[in-house]
């Protein structure tokens, strides 16, 4: 196992009510607030890697940190703080733990869309137009290749799904159905602006911002009525495609500072659906990363934080 890479949490005194791929959720003694707790562990193709990247999660945090920051005129957000000695006296004993990877945020019922925003055709889009000459069911101009900028930065959603089973992408008459007419044009409003506004910063550091994923989640308002707020992580390279600006070639894949290392490194050594328990022979066993794709990996999340921040960890 990667030494200095925390999987688990292991905040034995507080309720943990979520562990996600990456996330650990605790309730706190406030019934309003939340602890998120970004840990090491790392995933592809829905498979959680049984080794971790050390500070994967504070880069996480960090990146998430400074977005929110950035684009909070956009829309209001779930953050509260990351000031381990402003949280709930519960949480303060567990400092060293959470020191740089924990955000006290607030509760919220979550919107059960991931609302995504292409600005190229890429990933399961590309895969879609090959075969139809769409995305998520809305028609593009024919000719296009991969990795090609779209004419316009599309919203495309996609169902979510529970952990172990795939989102499914879906069309936006489809996405409306499921949140309702009113909340869907919301979502979809912000998120645009989100991705454009982020697109055009991360383009100035020398980054492209292919594609990414919101969550959105509602709030009880000061009027009574729900109020729409940004929730999850901001805009890191868990939940966003990002590539160097200068390497940009159209026509194929790119470079990336996102999770395409581990996933190419997944499939050559033999993943395929179906095998996310273990390599063939060796199921339920799970998959570990060579020393050489972890640091791999920790190298490409590190300079994508530096590069959009201007400093390190």
């Amino acid at each position: 196992m990667s030494s200095g890479a925390l999987i688990d949490s292991n905040l034995h005194e507080l309720q943990l009510l979520n562990k996600g791929k990456v996330r650990d959720v605790y309730a706190t003694s406030d019934p309003n607030l939340l602890l998120f707790v970004a840990s090491d562990r790392i995933s592809a193709y829905d498979v959680i890697l049984r080794n971790g990247v050390p500070d994967k999660g504070k880069v996480l945090t960090k990146i998430s940190l400074f977005w929110f920051n950035k684009l909070k005129h956009v829309i209001p957000t779930h953050f509260v703080t990351a000031n381990i000695d402003e949280m709930p006296e519960e949480v303060r004993k567990y400092k060293e733990t959470l020191e740089g990877r924990a955000m006290l945020v607030k509760k919220a019922k979550v919107v059960p869309l991931e609302a995504i925003v292409r600005g190229y055709l890429a990933g399961s889009g590309w895969a879609e137009y090959k075969k139809t000459g769409t995305v998520h069911g809305i028609p593009l101009p024919a000719g296009m290749v991969e990795s090609q900028k779209l004419p316009e930065p599309l919203f495309t959603p996609s169902t979510k799904a529970e952990q172990g089973e795939h989102d499914e992408n879906i069309s936006p008459e489809k996405a409306a159905s499921i949140i309702g007419k009113e909340l869907y044009s919301k979502v979809e409003r912000a998120a645009l602006q989100l991705y454009k506004e982020a697109a055009d910063f991360a383009l100035t550091k020398g980054l492209i911002l292919a594609d990414t994923k919101f969550e959105f989640g509602l709030i009880p308002g000061a009027d009574g009525t729900e109020e729409l707020i940004l929730v999850d992580e901001l805009l890191t390279p868990d939940s966003s495609r990002y590539w160097p600006a200068a390497e940009y070639k159209p026509g194929g894949s790119q470079p990336s500072f996102d999770k395409q290392y581990l996933r190419d490194w997944l499939t050559k050594v033999g993943f395929k659906k179906g095998l996310e328990s273990g390599p063939e022979g060796k199921e339920g066993q799970g998959w570990i990363m060579d020393d050489s794709v972890v640091e791999g990996t920790r190298k490409r999340y590190l300079e994508a934080l530096e590069m959009l921040t201007g400093s390190g960890l």
